[in-house]
């Protein structure tokens, strides 16, 4: 039995993940009122997506190295806030400037989505905003969302959150094919790395496996798409550069789309993770998934059924279950049936909102709970005489 959402208005506030904002603003837009703030080049980038029945708060972004202008844009976001009188306030990860603005921001019952409960290794973009100010907002809301059981585990033994304030709740299905993009050929030989390329993600053991690789498939490619590290050492990895098709910047929905489809699987050697953004758009284009047995992966990857689990750093097994898929097409195939049919049946935008629903309704009432409480505690010490009150005869 789903919470009635009649009354509810979600104010969902993010400094980044503008695809997965919008798909999320979209689908609770069906069921509740919902107002979207996003930075203004992240809005402008996914305003065509955006369902005309969802709200749009567009704010500058400033540079973190501006602290003025972010007070500003703080300010600003809290004053449209005032005005729209949310029924919660739904916070993507959190931001080092708005994060100090969640000590003025009690009157809002208030969910944290913690993507990453600890920065990831070589992650300088998201180290920008310190741990600490993370753990505070985290520990400061009312009830938080995962995209996974070890992520909640995680989050109780690392951020000592008590578990029933936890929701466990699906990624959101990303990576829609556009309707007027022609359709385009599978390459039965090319591999896919696709996302931000820093240490975590361990695309080196992905390079050092190629050689294996090509043994067995003479014909392999390895496409590596996306921004981060500086490329030059992992291109001094590669024993045969001419196999890597390199993309080593941003990478339009477009091209994304193209990648995918013309990928005949998707490669995530990671060495540690929390969830992934990439798997559900490989099951949205109907691919076979490689992928290590870290963080959450292992429960949005069916080891023999969506796709292949390996040890993470063992670049022989990474290289055999490569070797298998690409081997053996129909057997990949079935894999990416079944990957996009997991991502219909747990996955989908109305079974995501319903649950981001049952954890709005929980934290409204853990907020009103507080809020009577913390009346109580001060009615109280308002009456309790003082020391002084009390030794008089």
């Amino acid at each position: 039995m789903y919470p009635d959402a009649s009354r509810l208005r979600i104010a969902f506030l993010s400094y980044g993940f503008g695809e997965y904002s919008v798909r999320h603003a979209n689908a609770l837009a069906e069921v509740a009122d919902v107002l979207l703030m996003l930075p203004e080049d992240i809005a402008a980038e996914h305003r065509d997506k955006l369902s005309t029945k969802v709200e749009l708060f567009a704010f500058a972004g400033p540079r973190l190295r501006q602290p003025l202008r972010q007070f500003g844009a703080a300010r600003k976001i809290l004053n449209r806030l005032d005005a729209y009188e949310p029924s919660v306030l739904h916070l993507q990860a959190g931001h080092l400037w708005f994060n100090c603005a969640l000590a003025v921001a009690r009157r809002w019952p208030l969910v944290v989505t913690i993507h990453n409960p600890r920065h990831h290794v070589g992650d300088r973009s998201s180290r920008r905003t310190p741990q600490c100010m993370l753990d505070y907002g985290y520990r400061r809301a009312d009830h938080v969302i995962v995209h996974g059981d070890q992520l909640k585990a995680e989050t109780v033994e690392q951020l000592g959150i008590a578990t029933e304030k936890i929701h466990v709740v699906p990624h959101i299905a990303m990576g829609e094919m556009p309707q007027d993009m022609p359709p385009v050929e599978e390459d039965s030989s090319l591999v896919l790395f696709f996302g931000r390329i820093w240490e975590y993600k361990g695309l080196r053991y992905l390079i050092e496996a190629e050689p294996l690789i090509s043994e067995a498939v003479p014909n392999l490619r390895i496409m590596i798409a996306g921004r981060g590290d500086n490329f030059e050492k992992y291109r001094r990895l590669m024993v045969h550069p001419d196999r890597f098709l390199v993309e080593n910047e941003y990478v339009s929905e477009t091209r994304r789309y193209e990648m995918f489809s013309q990928a005949a699987l998707v490669v995530l050697p990671y060495i540690e993770a929390t969830q992934s953004g990439v798997v559900p758009v490989a099951y949205t284009h109907g691919k076979a998934v490689v992928a290590t047995r870290v963080g959450a992966l292992p429960e949005c990857v069916d080891d023999g059924d969506t796709g292949l689990l390996v040890p993470p750093r063992d670049v022989k097994a990474l290289a055999d279950a490569i070797v298998q898929l690409l081997t053996d097409p129909q057997r990949r195939r079935t894999m990416g049936h079944n990957g996009r049919r997991k991502l219909e049946q747990e996955c989908s935008d109305g079974i995501v909102a319903h649950a981001h629903l049952d954890a709005y309704q929980r934290a409204i009432e853990s907020h009103e709970a507080n809020r009577k409480e913390r009346r109580r505690t001060v009615t109280t010490k308002r009456r309790q005489p003082s020391a002084t009150q009390a030794v008089r005869p």
